[in-house]
């Protein structure tokens, strides 16, 4: 059985609609990447699968519950990593997880046997009597971590969680990650990297609009764009006349422009290549470097959107 299900969900804010007739299943074990530009809904969606947003139309349900009937069993359910770090910075670290233990039931021998084991997963045993005040950002991060997983949850939802931090706490968080998962918790995870959804998901969904416009594993979605080839061209003295004459070739799908640097996406990059530089050149645009890459999410998620994710 699936762990989460939204069935035609639905959720306006006024007059404008955020999440517009979604229906989407995650699977238990899963690493679910949801992907989405600022606006899209992603962050209405998990809210209203937690129980923080009531949905206007449609059902929610986790482990075989409804969120709308039964809000607090599920919530028990649930751990969330919020993209903001959410710490009261006058309690410790041990503080912090004894709060949150408690809400979720937790006490005695029980409660302490869970707070020192999430205390060792994020690596803050030997901060469990600092404040957060004292912590770099990678460990108020992990803090956060250790507080939403401290009762154990089914699902985890982690929300931008490598945001503003430095690349050693990135990478220890990403583990943590996998680690979760090999525990056997299922995790949606949010972010603006997408090398991070690339490196841990085992299926990615993409929500533009309030709608689910792509769903399924790294594989499945890089072939909807596996014929077509991304050519990067740094340039000088680019002209606007020299890009609308690219825009206008039959192969050319779409070029993004920014500064001196001209990313032209293409069916196969090589066979049109001797155009590509016979119109700057005759544009009198030189060449600074050239490079052909190939497709990865990013350039699905351009394609699906036309925006860059981080846009």
């Amino acid at each position: 059985m699936s762990l989460v299900r939204l069935r035609q969900v639905v959720k306006r804010y006024g007059t404008k609609l955020s999440v517009d007739h979604l229906s989407l299943t995650i699977e238990r074990g899963e690493i679910f990447g949801l992907l989405g530009p600022n606006g899209a809904g992603k962050s209405t969606t998990i809210k209203m699968i937690c129980g923080l947003l009531r949905s206007d139309q449609g059902e929610i349900e986790v482990d075989g519950e409804s969120v709308r009937r039964h809000p607090l069993s599920v919530k028990s359910k649930i751990g969330i990593v919020p993209q903001e770090i959410a710490l009261y910075e006058h309690l410790t670290a041990v503080e912090h997880l004894r709060f949150f233990g408690r809400l979720y039931g937790l006490r005695g021998r029980q409660l302490q046997e869970r707070i020192d084991e999430a205390l060792a997963f994020v690596g803050l045993t030997g901060h469990r009597n600092d404040r957060p005040g004292s912590f770099s950002g990678g460990m108020k991060r992990r803090l956060n971590i250790a507080c939403a997983i401290v009762h154990q949850p089914k699902l985890i939802i982690m929300d931008e969680p490598t945001v503003g931090i430095d690349p050693q706490s990135r990478n220890h968080i990403l583990e943590s990650v996998r680690e979760l998962n090999r525990r056997g918790a299922t995790i949606i995870y949010t972010s603006h990297y997408m090398e991070e959804v690339e490196a841990i998901s085992t299926r990615v969904g993409i929500i533009d609009h309030g709608r689910l416009i792509a769903l399924g594993t790294i594989r499945e979605l890089l072939m909807q764009v596996e014929e077509q080839e991304k050519l990067v061209i740094e340039t000088e003295g680019l002209t606007d006349l020299a890009v609308e004459e690219i825009k206008r070739h039959a192969s050319v799908q779409r070029v993004e422009r920014r500064d001196g640097v001209l990313e032209v996406y293409l069916r196969h990059a090589q066979s049109y290549l001797q155009d590509m530089l016979y119109i700057l050149a005759k544009h009198e645009v030189r060449i600074a470097s050239l490079r052909n890459e190939t497709p990865n999410l990013e350039t699905l998620f351009l394609t699906l959107t036309g925006r860059n994710l981080r846009d």
